[in-house]
């Protein structure tokens, strides 16, 4: 079943489904790519391995154990010469959480260098002052200053933007290319569908097209989000302008009653 909204559903939002969609938004980009590049270029899901803090967005997404391991005091361990002593629970401190940030890398297929890269954006990404952000914002001025093609997909409202695309929408793509000191961009809204954009390669070969709402039903079909979401709990944070609220609200509606009539048919 297709989402309630045209565009993004603002309920895949929420921190503790984002990596999940974001794994399955960045396979189905490829899957696209890959059909319409190979074999002169090479679209692989590459990964960096961020080190977050407990409270970070990054760790919140993930699945990380609560505060410490605990273990009994275990044999072996070196006894004190007065045993008139209560022996302690030891206390294994956890390594800090390890999560891994996936983007795509499009490649030449016969020099291996590096043409496109596509970043689908974080929480993590948009706090500032976490590891994830500090890192991603060094990568993409790294990047700018070479001749590589930079692609930000921003389907979060949550967080900061790139300054010169902030405040203008609330979801964006930014497309910046390595043969260009001007960046181009698409302002979508919440009612907007999605919109197909240019993923640039080489001169020779030029750009190819990179359907984004056809990315985001695929994903959400094949991940059955439509039974994994609660959407008559509130949308996730940041709030909705009142205007905006109710259009989703009524979207909602009519979804759960479109839903409920097959079911409704059967039962009769």
């Amino acid at each position: 079943m297709r989402s309630p909204f045209p565009g993004m559903d603002p309920f895949l939002e929420a921190p503790d489904l984002w990596p999940d969609v974001h794994t399955e938004l960045i396979s189905g980009m490829r899957s696209i790519l890959a059909e319409k590049l190979s074999p002169r270029f090479i679209v692989a899901i590459e990964q960096r391995l961020i080190v977050a803090e407990d409270d970070s967005p990054l760790a919140l997404g993930a699945i990380i154990p609560d505060l410490a391991v605990v273990t009994p005091a275990r044999p072996g361990v070196t006894a004190p010469l007065d045993a008139n002593y209560t022996a302690p629970t030891l206390i294994e401190p956890l390594p800090e959480p390890e999560v891994r940030e996936r983007f795509i890398e499009i490649r030449d297929a016969r020099t291996r260098r590096v043409v496109t890269i596509i970043e689908l954006l974080s929480p993590a990404n948009k706090t500032p002052g976490t590891p994830s952000a500090i890192a991603f914002e060094r990568k993409r001025s790294v990047v700018f200053e070479s001749r590589t093609h930079w692609i930000e997909i921003d389907l979060l409202r949550a967080g900061t933007r790139f300054e010169a695309t902030a405040g203008k929408s609330d979801y964006c793509v930014l497309l910046k290319r390595g043969t260009d000191y001007r960046y181009a961009a698409w302002f979508i809204d919440l009612r907007d569908p999605l919109p197909t954009i240019l993923a640039p390669t080489t001169a020779d070969f030029g750009d190819v097209t990179l359907n984004l709402q056809q990315v985001f039903e695929t994903a959400y079909a094949r991940a059955h989000y439509a039974d994994a979401v609660d959407y008559t709990r509130p949308v996730p944070p940041p709030p909705l302008p009142p205007a905006d609220a109710a259009w989703v609200r009524e979207q909602v509606r009519r979804w759960l009653d479109a839903r409920q009539q097959p079911r409704d048919a059967g039962e009769s």
